[in-house]
């Protein structure tokens, strides 16, 4: 209901205590959906609707959301007239590009903005200092974008690479390839940017899903993007998408995320990227109603920065083991890039004189 374009209040057939809207209103907060779920309460006939007190408190954080948006279109746009005035070519990636896909594009949780720059690596960290920025040291190293610092409300991350891809090193050459192709066919918005396609949307925020999925959780924010995402794509879109996902190796979940947009959403199955796994889409939903936005509200998890080396060594192995039938490879790689990572860093541990420097960094 909170997703469709008529918002149908016939959709929603029972009537909550006040104690049920508190915890869906809570809910929507740990997913960062509260805004969305706004919408369709206020749809609602009057004696089917939360109590006063709460729909005043929901109305006030959709308008914190609203605001927040406005702001975000905003910047999203200055940025990409700095980058142009140096004759480089952007994209926004998620965020303000899903946002105007919404019936209300206003709704959206909006986090940072996550802004691609033509030119890779090396031209584009020189490109940026060059415009007077200051970087994040702590992320320089990463594989696809540096976090820029001192950007006021707004956070920004710009990307010389479309995608921080899969693990599997030839799933993800494939998966890049592509990415790097698509992501030259753009389209310049009324919001004042440049978004991708939906085809490479579709590609590269299932690949997200997947990365963050296996580390630190999604929620079902990431699930409603990538929702409105196939309500708004063609036929022949979906097909070209599906026919690539083996090969970049996000078919495996993606017949399980597709189950459970279904069982959430109401997803179509000719909306569908792949044929939908019930089995593996209650675990994937399982996980998700459990981490909440990236895994921030995960209930009953151990608090790692409490834990000791060999209790958190143990508990992050034993992830690995239990998110295994997801995707055998995907999990393959992550710990092929554990040891890889820690073998690298054994100066560094031995300069500090520790084995764990997980709180360097956390």
């Amino acid at each position: 209901m909170a997703v469709s374009p008529k918002c149908d209040p016939q959709i929603f057939d029972c009537k909550l205590n006040e104690s049920e809207w508190e915890a869906v209103h809570l809910d929507s907060l740990r997913h960062l959906v509260a805004a969305v779920v706004y919408r369709a309460v206020c749809n609602l006939p009057k004696e089917k609707r939360p109590p006063i007190g709460l729909m005043f408190q929901w109305a006030s954080e959709s308008e914190t959301v609203k605001g927040h948006n406005e702001l975000l279109n905003a910047e999203a746009a200055r940025y990409t007239e700095l980058f142009a005035a140096k004759g480089r070519k952007t994209a926004v990636l998620k965020g303000a590009a899903n946002a105007r896909l919404y019936p209300d594009p206003f709704m959206r949780h909006a986090g940072d903005i996550d802004l691609w720059v033509e030119g890779g690596r090396k031209s584009v960290v020189a490109l940026v200092k060059e415009m007077g920025f200051e970087l994040d040291k702590t992320g320089e190293n990463a594989p696809h974008h540096v976090h820029l610092l001192n950007t006021g409300k707004v956070a920004v991350e710009v990307h010389f690479k479309p995608s921080s891809g899969v693990l599997s090193p030839f799933a993800n050459a494939r998966l890049q390839r592509y990415l790097e192709r698509e992501i030259l066919n753009t389209e310049r918005v009324p919001e004042g940017f440049w978004s991708p396609s939906i085809k490479f949307a579709l590609v590269m925020q299932l690949a997200h899903l997947q990365r963050h999925f296996f580390n630190e959780g999604v929620g079902l924010k990431q699930f409603v993007d990538y929702f409105i995402l196939l309500q708004h794509s063609t036929d022949a879109e979906r097909r070209e998408v599906a026919s690539k996902l083996g090969s970049f190796g996000l078919k495996r979940l993606g017949g399980a995320f597709m189950w459970a947009l279904h069982e959430v959403f109401g997803l179509e199955r000719d909306k569908m990227l792949v044929a939908p796994d019930e089995k593996m889409g209650k675990k994937v939903l399982a996980e998700v109603y459990d981490s909440g936005n990236f895994g921030l509200n995960r209930v009953n998890a151990k608090d790692l920065h409490g834990m000791n080396f060999v209790r958190r060594w143990f508990t992050n192995r034993w992830k690995s083991i239990r998110l295994m039938p997801f995707s055998p490879s995907e999990v393959f790689w992550h710990e092929i890039e554990y040891w890889r990572s820690f073998v690298k860093s054994i100066p560094l541990r031995i300069r500090h004189r520790r084995v764990s420097i997980w709180d360097l960094y956390h």
